[in-house]
């Protein structure tokens, strides 16, 4: 499983929470403790929010420990050496393949327009699924298709079901379509979707499965800075709220945090 963090907030440095802490993004590249996966080690990838409405994007094949630009990175303005980079809005991903290959258009995180995505799971069996998911991206998205995992044709879907207007409603209205994919026709296949999404003002992240247990995912909120973590950055583990399967939160600008059921109905028919 893929390892990732989300934040929305203040402007803060990104090594904040990506290369900083004790047990940081990159430290759960080489030893993660809730993934079924013990590295994760197949790319790395980030993107921000600074003063244009698209995101920033880095990506990379090689592991995250084992890139020397990473730190700089994150501690370095790319354009003023002296300055950190900093951003109100990131996200970091660090890669477990599931049978697609290591190429940088197949690292997270994806970007598309002003949207930001990055996904942590599995979509049932991707060879004999691909063409039917494909199927759901409309014409005009689909051009922005650059590589050949599941997660990218799920979050360009997404955009096509009405992602910009309603994000929420247009991943349910996907994932309803994917969970039918996975459980009818004498099939009982995985389905794991634990993702984030945002648009450079908002942030939405979802917890759920069908025909499988849901992947880890938790978040820990103070006045307006959100962080959501497939796992805890620090070892006081009371810090961080685990987000309950079938929920999305939902951090938008200028609005409390909200925990929200998310596909409960869904779930259970598929079970």
């Amino acid at each position: 499983m893929c390892r990732w963090i989300a934040y929305r907030g203040e402007t803060i440095p990104l090594e904040q929470y990506v290369t900083a802490p004790a047990h940081s993004l990159v430290v759960q590249s080489q030893r993660s403790l809730e993934s079924t996966a013990a590295t994760n080690g197949d790319g790395f990838g980030m993107g921000w929010y600074g003063e244009h409405p698209e995101p920033g994007l880095y990506r990379e094949v090689r592991p995250a420990w084992s890139d020397e630009n990473l730190r700089y990175l994150c501690r370095h303005n790319l354009r003023y050496l002296c300055r950190h980079i900093r951003s109100h809005l990131y996200f970091a991903h660090v890669r477990a393949a599931t049978g697609t290959p290591i190429t940088r258009p197949n690292c997270h995180p994806f970007a598309c327009g002003r949207w930001l995505f990055m996904h942590n799971g599995i979509i049932g069996t991707w060879a004999r699924l691909r063409r039917r998911v494909e199927a759901l991206i409309p014409d005009e998205f689909y051009g922005s298709r650059i590589g050949t995992t599941d997660s990218e044709a799920v979050f360009l879907a997404i955009l096509g079901a009405g992602g910009d207007k309603d994000p929420v409603g247009a991943t349910a209205r996907v994932l309803t379509s994917l969970t039918e994919m996975v459980s009818s026709k004498g099939y009982h296949e995985p389905l794991r979707f634990t993702a984030a999404l945002a648009n450079g003002r908002d942030l939405y992240a979802f917890r759920y499965a069908a025909n499988d247990e849901a992947n880890s995912l938790y978040y820990r909120a103070s006045g307006d800075n959100v962080v959501i973590v497939s796992e805890p950055l620090d070892a006081n583990h009371a810090h961080w709220k685990p987000v309950p399967r079938g929920h999305a939160i939902v951090a938008r600008e200028g609005e409390r945090l909200a925990l929200e059921p998310f596909l409960a109905k869904q779930q259970v028919a598929a079970e």
